[in-house]
């Protein structure tokens, strides 16, 4: 079996839709083009520019050739059962929504994080690690070579920013004398706003955690870098992937406030001793190019490929119950006089 069309399912491609993860998808898809055609597929708004799911249910038959591809958190149950008879696959981005996936149904994780959580989640499910991609232009534009004064001394995104940052930590670096931009809304150029900042500034471990679901991949810091910013992060899920405390990136929110401003100011009095080595950033950010991500799903769809070419039963997950029930039994059983432990 030889995939030949994979369609990439988000709810719709408009404003309404602007997210990380609806840029992610979209880029996806156009550079998985360079292995095989491609289709971005809406399914709760029609577009002139695009297929809608229901059309293209009602109009064909399953075909074993055509791969979907499900990824917007809290719909892809709803998705997969819709699918059901189609080759389907989960794009996983954040874990933590609490569904399971049926038999037989690959997860194709963009981190280490989301991998490991499916990893125990659905063990008998095929898994594989597709790491997203950072666009060209922050390849080919970032100015992490550039030494020199920059005109903005820490950049911060509002969104997903904790109050801790937001509230504590920006007054108190404004009061120690610092420039200070609070970015918030639509920016044209990303690349040269961050080419335009010494230190960048990111904490979304609050944000997650009052969501309940968790960073998937964690692009910010990864831009910021190639841009030669000195990244001050939190390393909640995913921003554990490719950041290293005191090498590639500098723990925020570290014990005290005070610590947090003094290393700040001093990142900013002189960034070449806090930013990484030069051939360090290059292998920090040399596997989320186009073409290892490329690299990545052509080996992932060879996996598939061969695996649905093959009869038999899908192996079954254990179902959650049964573990808890098998581990009360297994701790009522540890108590019993004379009974020896496992």
């Amino acid at each position: 079996m030889v995939t030949t069309l994979i369609r990439f399912l988000v709810p719709g491609t408009s404003n309404r839709f602007r997210c990380g993860g609806l840029s992610v998808e979209l880029q996806t898809a156009r550079l998985v083009a360079g292995l095989c055609a491609t289709e971005v597929v809406t399914y709760r708004q029609r577009q002139l520019d695009s297929p809608f799911l229901d059309d293209c249910l009602k109009a064909e038959k399953p075909d074993p050739s055509v791969l979907w591809i499900v990824s917007w958190g809290f719909d892809v149950p709803g998705l997969i059962r819709r699918l059901r008879g189609h080759r389907v696959a989960y794009h996983a981005h954040s874990s933590g929504y609490g569904f399971d996936l049926p038999a037989g149904v690959p997860v194709l994780a963009v981190s280490r994080n989301t991998l490991g959580y499916w990893g125990a989640r659905a063990p008998r499910n095929p898994l594989c690690l597709v790491p997203n991609a950072l666009a060209d232009p922050w390849f080919t534009r970032g100015a992490r070579r550039r030494d020199g004064l920059r005109p903005i001394d820490v950049l911060v995104q509002a969104r997903k920013s904790s109050p801790y940052v937001l509230n504590h930590l920006v007054p108190a670096l404004l009061r120690a004398g610092l420039r200070v931009e609070v970015q918030n809304g639509w920016v044209d150029d990303l690349v040269e706003l961050f080419n335009q900042s010494t230190v960048y500034l990111y904490d979304s471990a609050d944000y997650w955690r009052g969501r309940g679901v968790t960073e998937g991949f964690g692009l910010p810091p990864l831009e910021a870098l190639a841009c030669g910013c000195v990244v001050f992060s939190s390393l909640n899920h995913a921003l554990a992937d490719h950041g290293d405390p005191c090498r590639t990136v500098h723990q925020i929110g570290c014990g005290r406030l005070e610590f947090d401003v003094h290393r700040i100011k001093r990142a900013v009095l002189d960034p070449l001793k806090w930013r990484p080595q030069v051939d360090q950033l290059e292998a920090c950010i040399a596997p989320y190019t186009g073409t290892r991500l490329l690299e990545s799903w052509r080996e992932a769809l060879k996996h598939l490929d061969a695996l649905d070419a093959l009869p038999g039963p899908l192996l079954v997950n254990p179902s959650t119950w049964q573990l808890r029930w098998r581990q009360r039994l297994r701790r009522v059983v540890d108590r019993l006089p004379g009974w020896p432990a496992a």
